[in-house]
Parts: structure tokens; C-alpha cells; sequence
């Protein structure tokens, strides 16, 4: 689990990697990924887009930008949570996620919130001792 808080907005990430969809003869490897927000600031905040920096274990880079997660702008009542999973494929048996949210409270403010970086790790992923 990976967490991190920014403008009283807590975020989570679980990721998990799938086997029954993976290929490493075909070097296609995919995980699930659960993401929870949980506002504990004081006023009603809406989540308007996403950004995501994907990078696998050679350094290549992906990156997402898009309105809303999965089809949705969840509205967050102080108090209140939104849970959602999606997923990602990568060439590499392992690699790292990370990003943010453009958020807008009640009174028209726009404010960005982080996503914590986590790994994406597979059991095909070669182990190194530094």
C-alpha cells in the first residue's frame, strides 16, 4: 500500500499484479491498480482530470493525461471516499507509477493533488542486491 496527503485529500494505492493476463514469452506484463481518495479537508472538492508518468525497468516512459478516472469526475463531500481499480500493461517485468489529480473545490479554485509513486513488481522481475 502507498499512500500520500496533499490539500487535506488522502490518497492510495494498491497495485497488484496479474498473472492469468501476463505473457512473459511475449514480454506483456499487467496489473491491476486500486485507488482510493478520501477528503479530509473542510470544503466539497470534484476530481476534473488525471496525469500519470508510467515507467517501465529500461527508463521508457508513458505518460496519460485525460479527463476524470474511468469515465467518472467523482464529487468528494468532506468526509467522504471514492474507490476505483484500472490497470496497465508494461514490456518489463517490473516498473513505477506515479502522478497527480487536477482537482476544483466549491468555490471554483483549482488545485493539484499527487498520486504516491508505486512499484509494479512481478515475480519475473530480475532481483539485484545493490
Amino acid at each position: 500500500m502507498f499512500q500520500k496527503t496533499t490539500h487535506g485529500i488522502v490518497v492510495t494505492a494498491i497495485p497488484q499484479f496479474l498473472p492469468e493476463q501476463s505473457d512473459a514469452d511475449e514480454s506483456h506484463y499487467v496489473w491491476a491498480y486500486t485507488i482510493s481518495l478520501e477528503n479530509h479537508g473542510a470544503e466539497t472538492v470534484q476530481l476534473l482530470s488525471r496525469y500519470w508518468n508510467i515507467t517501465d525497468a529500461q527508463g521508457l516512459v508513458q505518460e496519460v493525461r485525460g479527463p476524470g478516472v474511468i469515465g467518472q469526475q467523482p464529487v468528494l463531500m468532506p468526509g467522504a471516499a471514492f474507490q476505483y481499480t484500472s490497470g496497465t500493461a508494461l514490456g518489463t517485468p517490473s516498473g513505477l507509477m506515479l502522478g497527480t489529480y487536477e482537482m476544483v473545490g466549491q468555490g471554483g479554485g483549482h488545485f493539484t493533488i499527487d498520486i504516491p509513486a508505486f512499484s509494479l513488481d512481478s515475480p519475473f522481475q530480475t532481483q539485484r542486491v545493490n
